[in-house]
């Protein structure tokens, strides 16, 4: 099976639009008013990307406000990206969202700390620990990786760029979904390179 490609931090509609042609499996819109790349108030989104592939990313945001922006710009996933509970994510689960939990992770992390979340989630994500929720454009050792023994789907996160391609390509894991990029694809926070994006997407479809 071919790997899910994310491209995660976009807000401007015409970066989108091309980012979105060149058929990325899910596109990360951030609600998080304290990121550089947050949409910002005044977001439109309209037809510019199928509403399959919009994922919504909040960091402690409150149940309501998410189902709101959720039903506002049709998305399709809601990633949870910060220390939501447990109630939290019930909640979600009964609201109907199709949810990708965030994990930060680092040499202390414990994958047995996933477990609660499982039934209720269609992805986890490993993201990279840091100052930040998320975007802090440096990698974790994915030796780790061989501590998760849950049976959720992960997305691998946490400053992938284009000079990790080839390393991607051999990291195996029977749980191992795809992976989300960000900084890694950026002229500038919030717009992507359309010829990185591409040349992600090109050698990891092509992922043996």
């Amino acid at each position: 099976m071919k790997p899910l490609v994310k491209i995660c931090g976009m807000r401007d509609r015409q970066n989108l639009a091309a980012v979105a042609a060149l058929e990325p499996d899910l596109l990360g819109l951030i609600f998080y008013k304290h990121s550089p790349r947050f949409v910002g108030s005044d977001f439109q989104l309209s037809d510019v990307l199928p509403s399959a592939k919009r994922v919504g990313v909040f960091v402690n945001e409150t149940v309501e406000t998410i189902e709101a922006l959720r039903t506002q710009h049709q998305l399709r996933w809601i990633q949870l990206h910060g220390q939501e509970s447990l109630a939290m994510v019930q909640e979600g689960y009964r609201l109907g969202w199709s949810m990708i939990k965030a994990f930060s992770i680092d040499e202390e992390f414990d994958f047995a700390s996933t477990l609660e979340f499982a039934p209720f989630c269609k992805y986890f994500l490993f993201d990279t620990k840091g100052a930040h929720p998320g975007g802090n454009g440096r990698a974790f050792d994915w030796a780790l990786l061989k501590n998760y023994t849950g049976n959720v789907p992960f997305l691998l996160s946490g400053g992938l760029a284009v000079s990790a391609l080839n390393a991607l390509k051999v990291v195996h894991h029977n749980m191992l979904a795809g992976f989300d990029f960000n900084s890694g694809v950026e002229l500038a926070p919030g717009i992507k390179s359309i010829e990185l994006v591409g040349t992600v997407i090109n050698e990891l479809k092509n992922r043996p």
